[in-house]
């Protein structure tokens, strides 16, 4: 069957990266005088996630430093939840993958699920904290701030929920996740970070701002006693920063990778517009993107396939990468079993594609509307279908960066990676435009 020819096309998004990360991130520490609150030998316990954020291992080793040159005992714990298979040594490893060991930080890794419960909060949320950070002097956690996939409130993704669930590890997402379904995650947020705070452990936290090329961008010391507000107006900057699909509607996305480090769902939900609990299309941030198609998953998910379900059709290889007893453990702890859901499964991506499109309602595959992307969070390269250019170049930020040409399958049917494709065209990653 014919399929429409593609072009690869550039988003000239502002360029904010941070040219001195650690430098920068002194900085921010030295202002907010977060040392001030704690004595000399102060045994201070830093909480780091899961996520792929960018330059973590720099920053994270930045805060040690910190603290180590302020007099205190600093050690790292993993705050998570259910990820990393939710045991002590797989949340290690996840660390580790990011650089962040104690080799290179610099001071000891403590990663438990053992927890100390604060009670519970007015509304019978019960609050766990990790065992090891509660027993510290102080803890500080270091966490992206971004829009989350699963609500929408003031705050979302980033320090206040880390504080709030990632610290409270397995056995607080249980609980967290059971109230969330029932009384919506944003106000168990607020109300067991809010519970948290009497306790006087927690002495504020390291907020980092990405931009639209996933670079960090931003870096912010937050003392506790003004974190929530801080980071609610961190939160609307980083929303105005954030990269998106052009253009209004289309029949097809196509989806090089998902993973649990490139999104908490494996797949931006409001970026493919999908959501969690079953909706299609319910977020103005994206297209109306009729079918999703998503080839396989990043390594560093570690089998995790939470979020699966959100596409429409997937490789076999993508199913045969599951680890099924860690994608359980997360997706049915979070209450969204509607994310593991298998997707129809083909072994070529010729194969996913024809079938799929067969069912958009074109009557000719020819005619088919189609976006392709790395991940969720790589949106500065795509490949778009030569019937979308002349929607898409009215955008100032698009860059049409190749002639138009066939997809580009195999003899076995199959595709390159996007980052191949831009490669053997000699289309580059291109230069940011300076903000």
């Amino acid at each position: 069957m014919g399929l429409p020819r593609i072009c690869l096309v550039r988003l000239n998004f502002p360029d904010r990266g941070l040219k001195d990360i650690p430098t920068e991130t002194r900085e921010q520490l030295e202002l907010a005088d977060l040392a001030c609150r704690v004595k000399p030998g102060a045994r201070i316990a830093i909480g780091a996630g899961s996520r792929g954020i960018d330059k973590i291992d720099i920053i994270v080793r930045a805060v040690v430093d910190y603290w180590k040159e302020h007099g205190a005992q600093p050690f790292i714990f993993p705050a998570m939840g259910t990820h990393g298979g939710a045991t002590a040594e797989g949340q290690a490893a996840v660390l580790a993958h990011y650089g962040i060991d104690e080799a290179r930080m610099g001071c000891p890794i403590v990663s438990s699920l053992e927890v100390v419960s604060l009670g519970k909060t007015p509304e019978g949320i019960e609050t766990f904290v990790d065992r090891h950070a509660y027993e510290s002097d102080g803890i500080f956690l270091v966490n992206r701030v971004k829009w989350h996939t699963d609500f929408e409130g003031k705050v979302e993704s980033g320090l206040c929920k880390m504080a709030a669930i990632g610290m409270g590890k397995f056995a607080g997402a249980r609980q967290y996740h059971a109230f969330g379904h029932r009384i919506g995650l944003d106000v168990v947020v607020k109300s067991v970070y809010q519970h948290l705070i009497p306790c006087g452990k927690l002495l504020g936290g390291l907020a980092i701002l990405e931009d639209a090329y996933h670079q960090a961008a931003q870096v912010a010391a937050l003392p506790v006693a003004s974190l929530m507000e801080r980071e609610a107006e961190l939160l609307e900057r980083v929303k105005s920063w954030a990269g998106r699909i052009p253009g209004k509607e289309l029949d097809l996305l196509i989806v090089d990778q998902m993973g649990k480090n490139i999104s908490g769902t494996g797949m931006d939900t409001k970026t493919i517009n999908r959501s969690m609990y079953g909706e299609a299309n319910c977020y103005s941030t994206a297209p109306s993107i009729d079918r999703v198609f998503c080839r396989e998953m990043h390594p560093l998910s570690y089998g995790n396939a939470i979020g699966v379900g959100l596409a429409d059709v997937v490789k076999d290889r993508l199913v045969s990468q599951i680890d099924w007893e860690a994608t359980f453990v997360n997706c049915l702890t979070a209450c969204t079993p509607r994310g593991i859901k298998t997707p129809v499964h083909f072994p070529e991506d010729r194969q996913c594609i024809e079938r799929i499109g067969g069912t958009t309602g074109r009557l000719n595959l020819e005619d088919l509307t189609i976006a392709w992307i790395s991940n969720t969070n790589e949106l500065a390269r795509l490949a778009v279908s030569e019937n979308l250019l002349p929607e898409l170049t009215r955008n100032p930020l698009v860059e049409v960066v190749s002639e138009p040409f066939e997809l580009p399958f195999d003899e076995n049917g199959n595709l390159p990676m996007l980052r191949e494709v831009f490669a053997r065209h000699g289309a580059g990653a291109g230069r940011p435009v300076v903000a």
